[in-house]
């Protein structure tokens, strides 16, 4: 009888684990990681943390954490993600730069394996050389290519991501192969200004919320940005401006792993929202520089579709897949 008894007990015990499923993000209270598929002090990591802020600002009681995943453009996030099918308390930074690292590591996972939750923001590039450096304007930059694209090291993120883009296509604007640009790709954007700060490097490109406040302090000087028309906050004349046609933004967003219930995949999208509409968030955006983009479940998941074919066709074309 007693055995009977535990094993009924057992039985009922399983049945409500299974019935609950992962309801963490269901209700105020639950747990959450995030995780940012790069090292730290990078534009993911940055949004990452400022995401989990935001959160706490109107969940208060819900446990929230940020973890690091570094390596490949985001890739081995991307896999380690993939292997979380169902998991209802996990989000993962992404954007432009992990559309573009999929197609240049030829990651056997792609996006499809994932459930998108929203687009956040949309961030034009900078590109910063050390303050020491001889190159005073763009119109150097582009005279030094010429002479010998090889000695004009470039620092930046992930191969293929946005800040290799906007390198290549800066060079294309200037007359240079695309392919003889001698991009050195960084792992985090704390690592690529490593390399600026140490003069290990001709010049960055980067996000301007990663490079503005060095910028500002003199450690760094900017040469011009991404932006179709000058940046309040950057003291730089644009590409354009510099005699470069070019002008590109970032983005980034958040992806949960597949396989959710209709429940746990609204619970996200409405938590994420609802962290979109804090004051902390706003206070992020203003201050970091980014611009609003959001994009909520279907309408995000409908972009991130036609920007896996457009990065695809970018990359191809300035020859940074084989």
């Amino acid at each position: 009888m007693q055995i009977r008894k535990i094993a009924a007990m057992a039985a009922m015990a399983l049945a409500l684990t299974a019935c609950g499923g992962s309801t963490g993000t269901t209700a105020s209270g639950g747990s959450l990681r995030i995780m940012a598929p790069a090292a730290p002090g990078g534009g993911w990591d940055q949004t990452s943390r400022t995401a989990e802020q935001a959160i706490k600002s109107v969940d208060p009681g819900r446990k929230t954490e940020v973890f690091n995943v570094n390596g490949a453009g985001g890739t081995i996030g991307l896999a380690q993600l993939a292997g979380e099918k169902g998991n209802g308390n996990l989000l993962m930074t992404m954007g432009l730069v992990m559309v573009g690292a999929i197609e240049q590591n030829k990651s056997k996972v792609t996006l499809a394996e994932t459930t998108p939750i929203a687009k956040l923001t949309e961030e034009y590039e900078i590109v910063v050389v050390p303050a020491e450096s001889p190159l005073k304007s763009l119109a150097d930059l582009v005279a030094a290519w010429k002479a010998d694209p090889a000695k004009v090291s470039v620092a930046g993120g992930s191969a293929g991501g946005t800040d290799h883009i906007l390198a290549g296509l800066m060079a294309k604007a200037a007359g240079v192969d695309p392919k003889q640009v001698n991009y050195i790709a960084h792992s985090g954007g704390g690592e690529a200004l490593n390399a600026l700060l140490g003069n290990k490097v001709s010049i960055g490109v980067s996000g301007i919320g990663e490079f503005a406040e060095h910028v500002k302090s003199g450690k760094l000087r900017a040469l011009g940005v991404s932006a179709p028309e000058r940046v309040e906050s950057v003291d730089a004349p644009t590409l354009k401006e510099g005699g470069l046609d070019v002008a590109l933004a970032n983005w980034r967003g958040m992806v949960a792993p597949a396989g959710l219930s209709d429940a746990d995949k609204k619970a996200l999208v409405d938590l994420v929202t609802k962290m979109h509409a804090s004051q902390a968030w706003k206070d992020a955006l203003a201050k970091n520089g980014w611009i609003d983009a959001f994009q909520a479940g279907d309408e995000f998941a409908q972009f991130l579709t036609s920007e896996q074919t457009r990065i695809k066709g970018v990359i191809a074309e300035m020859g940074l897949v084989s």
